[in-house]
């Protein structure tokens, strides 16, 4: 009796469609480098902001969430590059490497703009103690609108220099964006 023949749709599967070296070679791509800063620049966002007092919960939590969000998406998927396992997954890894960095440049996007918002919330805001014959007066200046915080000059610096990395990761996922869409396309 001999055996049916294989169904040749349940053997064969399509390989994984990628276009990125993998391996150490990533490493040596622009796209490699710029994950690499998306790693690094990215951690920093996220330690500064830790570092830092949280004057408005509600801005920085959505900043801490995408910085530690990405930070580990971007790691792992540089792992899977480097050690190869990209290549083992059946799937269409440049239009996934697009998708992941559209949402990942929306996402740092937004926390660029609520950390710059938090860093501009003291704007002006001062503390001055007013000696008044036997009493001491506080007087609090602070800017017109309906948030704003009270930041000592290294808190302020802090989240100014969040604000900074911010801003550069959020240009470092817009480049990987249009190298991964070039790739895609091509």
């Amino acid at each position: 009796m001999t055996e049916p023949a294989p169904n040749p749709a349940a053997t064969a599967f399509p390989s994984a469609t990628i276009s990125l070296p993998l391996g150490l070679e990533i490493l040596r791509t622009y796209s490699g480098a710029l994950i690499c800063l998306e790693i690094v620049l990215g951690g920093l966002v996220w330690i500064l902001v830790a570092a830092s007092d949280v004057p408005v919960p509600l801005l920085q939590g959505w900043v801490m969430f995408t910085s530690i969000l990405t930070f580990s998406l971007s790691s792992t998927y540089l792992a899977m590059l480097i050690t190869g396992l990209a290549d083992r997954i059946n799937t269409d890894w440049n239009v996934l490497d697009v998708l992941y960095h559209l949402v990942a440049l929306l996402f740092y996007f937004a926390a660029f703009v609520l950390e710059a918002a938090t860093t501009a919330a003291n704007g002006g805001a001062h503390i001055k103690l007013q000696p008044n014959g036997t009493e001491t007066l506080v007087c609090i200046t602070y800017p017109r609108g309906n948030v704003f915080t009270m930041l000592d000059q290294r808190q302020f610096s802090i989240n100014v220099a969040a604000t900074i990395f911010a801003f550069v990761v959020t240009i470092c996922y817009g480049c990987s964006l249009f190298m991964g869409f070039r790739r895609w396309r091509m």
